[in-house]
């Protein structure tokens, strides 16, 4: 940590985090809507409820609490997503669980 803010690079730290929080809740909703449905939303919120607060009230460090700031916000428009996946399921972009009893 202490590199980072040496060379004031806590900017391009939290881009990159940012960047891979990013990249990594597409899988997440991708998978969630398979094997969950759209209950996986209620996992999203949480997760997401919980990373706000834990930036608002836990961290002491800038880097730290935007990128749980991020995490928390992707978090929250990944309930957005599980229904846009929804709808690229339908539409057969992705596979259909056969196992779920699709609603």
């Amino acid at each position: 940590m202490e590199l980072i803010t040496q060379y004031n690079l806590t900017g391009v730290a939290i881009g990159l985090g940012t960047f891979l929080i990013i990249g990594l809740f597409h899988p997440l909703v991708v998978k969630g809507e398979y094997y969950l449905g759209a209950r996986c939303r209620w996992l999203f919120l949480a997760a997401g409820v919980a990373a706000l607060a834990g930036a608002v009230l836990l961290a002491d460090n800038v880097m730290v609490a935007a990128l749980l700031g991020v995490t928390g916000f992707t978090c929250l428009w990944s309930i957005h997503e599980v229904a846009a996946q929804r709808r690229r399921v339908e539409k057969g972009w992705f596979p259909r669980n056969p196992r779920r009893r699709w609603r």
